[in-house]
């Protein structure tokens, strides 16, 4: 009668409850959407049940949850956007699902954040700088699933301070981050990735693996190198160029 939610058949006070602990507790289906209505929900723990489903939008409506695991839940689907209006987090706990899609620039809000643990779940794309943002981080973990792209340079930024941090099982491309370890790195999927450039692209273009200057390069010599392939359109950056011998 609008003092109290039902949820799994169990009543709750919607002004009195700020815990809900229902770990291991046998549930199944999906999280009901009136669990937006715990308004005053500090703490959520579903995690090790058998749920189904999306999060919710509703769980926006937490607006004072600091913590919230949903780990081992079998839980699928994108991330509800709104998660990344929770400002108050300070422990999002994912791991162990199947959830998808791509992590967005919207995770920097959550500078609460001490722990963020992502792992073994199917998200894609690339990892958003703004993962660097979040220095009172302690815990970060994004290891087994599909993000791709570099790893983003500002993460040593966060870096010195975490306990524990695991990135590996991903599909992410070199150059790394010279603050990261062989260990941090390790079981990457390169198979996709572009060799990195050993030109320094401000001032020099590579063409069939050599670097040339854009400013000082006038002549060009390949003849009967063994070339294949297109003729590269960057070749055209080296405008000083007058003689250019690509024969045989």
């Amino acid at each position: 009668d609008g003092v109290e939610v039902e949820l799994w058949g169990e009543c709750y006070n919607i002004e009195e409850t700020t815990d809900l602990d229902l770990e291991y507790s046998g549930l199944i289906g999906e999280i009901p959407p009136e669990i937006g209505n715990l308004v005053n929900l500090i703490n959520l723990d579903l995690s090790y049940n058998q749920l189904s489903g999306e999060i919710p939008p509703e769980i926006g409506n937490l607006i004072n949850l600091k913590w919230l695991n949903l780990e081992w839940s079998q839980l699928s689907g994108e991330i509800p956007s709104e998660i990344w209006d929770l400002l108050n987090l300070e422990m999002l706990v994912l791991e162990y699902n199947q959830f998808s899609g791509k992590i967005p620039h919207e995770i920097g809000n959550l500078t609460n954040l001490n722990g963020l643990l992502l792992g073994e779940n199917h998200f894609n794309g690339i990892i958003p700088s703004e993962i660097g943002n979040l220095v009172n981080l302690i815990h970060l973990g994004l290891e087994d699933n599909q993000f791709s792209g570099e790893i983003p340079e500002n993460i040593c930024n966060i870096y010195q301070n975490l306990w524990w941090f695991r990135i590996s099982g991903n599909q992410l491309c070199p150059p790394y981050p010279d603050c990261l370890t062989e260990e941090d790195i390790e079981y990457q999927d390169t198979s996709n990735c572009e060799e990195p450039s050993l030109c320094d692209e401000e001032i020099e273009v590579e063409l069939w693996g050599e670097c040339y200057n854009i400013e000082e390069t006038t002549e060009i010599h390949i003849v009967d190198s063994g070339l294949t392939g297109e003729i590269p359109p960057e070749i055209g950056d080296l405008i000083n160029l007058e003689w250019l011998y690509l024969s045989y």
